[in-house]
């Protein structure tokens, strides 16, 4: 009877070699895995809107707003002579605006002829930025609506600082002349409503 020895050293050696290849192989992949870094940066703003507020004053002391066609600032154009104009005379009124202390931007500032009721056929006038407050004869200043213009028409313009430190800006002084010439009707009357509208400037 014969006998047959198997050894099994070989395979416990693959076994081995198997082991370590995978030992090798896990290795690898923790190296990779470890080599990582992150870090994060954020920002923010913050947007809030200014203010913008044009007001108006007949007698340069009380200023307040007027912003619809009817209901517009009194104009004190001198008395009597305001109701009972004769050809070749010229009465005056002065007014003022200015940006309120809460407005935060500075304006451009367009006047037109909003509209007439009446008969104005016959007079004309004049719109100067004068120094200080008051308008007569002999005020004078810079020009923004020229002598002679009817009194349906005329536009100008002219520019509004914004207050600071919770101020209300400085205002422009305005001077109003109207005249009548020699085709002033006898009789007549008629009014007129101007429109001074700002736009903010930043």
């Amino acid at each position: 009877m014969s006998s047959t020895v198997t050894s099994t050293r070989p395979a416990r050696s693959r076994k081995v070699r198997a082991i370590l290849a995978g030992g090798v192989v896990l290795g690898v992949g923790a190296a990779v895995t470890l080599a990582a870094w992150s870090d994060s940066e954020f920002a923010t703003g913050l947007f809030s809107a200014g203010s913008f507020n044009l007001e108006g004053s007949a007698n340069g002391t009380a200023y307040d707003e007027h912003p619809a066609a009817d209901a517009p600032a009194s104009l004190a154009f001198s008395l009597p002579l305001a109701q009972n104009l004769a050809p070749e005379e010229t009465v005056y009124a002065p007014f003022a605006v200015r940006l309120d202390d809460t407005t935060t931007s500075p304006a451009d500032v367009a006047l037109t002829v909003a509209g007439t009721t009446g008969v104005v056929a016959g007079l004309t006038y004049e719109l100067i930025a004068t120094s200080s407050f008051g308008c007569d004869a002999t005020t004078t200043g810079t020009t923004i609506v020229p002598s002679g213009t009817a009194l349906t028409a005329g536009t100008g313009s002219f520019d509004l600082a914004a207050g600071t430190a919770g101020a209300a800006g400085a205002p422009v002084n305005l001077c109003f002349a109207v005249s009548a010439d020699s085709s002033l009707a006898q009789g007549q009357s008629g009014a007129v409503t101007w429109q001074f509208a700002a736009t903010s400037a930043n």
